[in-house]
């Protein structure tokens, strides 16, 4: 099929890429603009891979651009750009409505001329939950934005789904948990924890308390992939979880245990979220991926976690990997 990436730069978007052409689908990436002209993620991917992908370098803010680049031929939009950082949205709100938001209003207004557009998939987050009133949550949960990331999200979701009911644009909303594997940024918290570890046996992180349900990649490209064809899906929010919760704290010793050290913790103040902005728990009910999409994540439960965590690690023990981060951890 005739495919249109979004966000094809970054971690999930760069495994979702080589998933697609693998599976053997034109795609065309789109990767944010900058000034060294650098591909991101789809760089250190396999080149005969991405000999396959026609990348065009440019911004979803700018309607123009993607009127131009989106070709008439296209059947499948996926849009996984997106600013994600939530200590960063504290600081620059105006920043994630400009591209979660109106970058979002772009990508619908100009797939809504497409003739031939089987699916729109859009990229949520289970931050839009909040700390959530019943467990597991549900697609059907209310939604809480803790954060002005999570609100700009909260927004680009019910943008999409509107588009779905006023124009009939076949959207579909996929939403992952705390997606982790390798190529992740290292503000997020699995990658924050295994490369202080690596260094030294103390690390400095904000808040171990809270529950996360982590999702291996390749379970969440499956998701993405089944959704393709999928038109149970149209008009609904899908949930990408695995249904096992687990402490930050309880991470950390896992991660320790695989790395073969004992991790001495340290809480460090402006690592931690304001506290009515902490969401404190996230497991997700997946009966709706696994009844309508008939997905179910391979990573399941603390063997499967502990089997991602692994991978995981490997892939960040190895120093070249490491070139494209600033290892020097994030403060908050």
């Amino acid at each position: 099929m005739n495919i249109f990436l979004t966000g094809s730069e970054g971690f999930i978007g760069s495994h979702l890429a080589e998933r697609l052409v693998k599976d053997g689908h034109k795609i065309k990436c789109l990767v944010q603009y900058n000034f060294l002209n650098n591909y991101g993620w789809l760089e250190t991917i396999d080149k005969n891979v991405l000999n396959q992908i026609e990348i065009v370098s440019g911004d979803i803010r700018d309607k123009e651009f993607i009127e131009k680049s989106i070709n008439k031929k296209t059947e499948i939009v996926f849009n996984l750009a997106a600013l994600i950082g939530i200590p960063y949205s504290y600081h620059a709100p105006q920043s994630y409505i400009d591209t979660n938001v109106n970058g979002l209003l772009n990508i619908l207004s100009v797939s809504k001329k497409l003739k031939n557009l089987k699916s729109l998939i859009h990229t949520s987050t289970s931050e839009v939950y909040g700390t959530p009133e019943k467990l597991p949550i549900t697609e059907k949960h209310q939604l809480s934005a803790q954060s002005p990331y999570a609100a700009s999200k909260i927004a680009a979701d019910h943008l999409a789904l509107s588009f779905f009911k006023s124009f009939k644009l076949p959207i579909k909303i996929v939403r992952p948990f705390n997606t982790y594997g390798p190529r992740q940024s290292t503000r997020a918290i699995i990658p924050t924890i295994i490369t202080q570890s690596l260094q030294k046996n103390i690390i400095s992180v904000g808040s171990i308390f809270p529950t996360r349900d982590f999702v291996y990649v390749s379970d969440t490209v499956n998701g993405f992939i089944k959704s393709i064809n999928n038109k149970k899906i149209i008009g609904e929010v899908v949930n990408l979880g695995t249904g096992f919760e687990i402490s930050i704290k309880e991470l950390i010793s896992i991660i320790g245990n695989i790395i073969g050290i004992k991790i001495k913790i340290e809480q460090s103040k402006v690592r931690k979220r304001p506290n009515d902005s902490e969401v404190k728990r996230l497991v997700a009910s997946n009966k709706k991926a696994k009844k309508l999409l008939n997905w179910s994540p391979n990573y399941s439960g603390k063997d499967g976690l502990k089997q991602g965590l692994k991978q995981t690690v490997n892939w960040y023990k190895i120093a070249k990997n490491l070139r494209s981060f600033k290892t020097k951890n994030f403060t908050y």
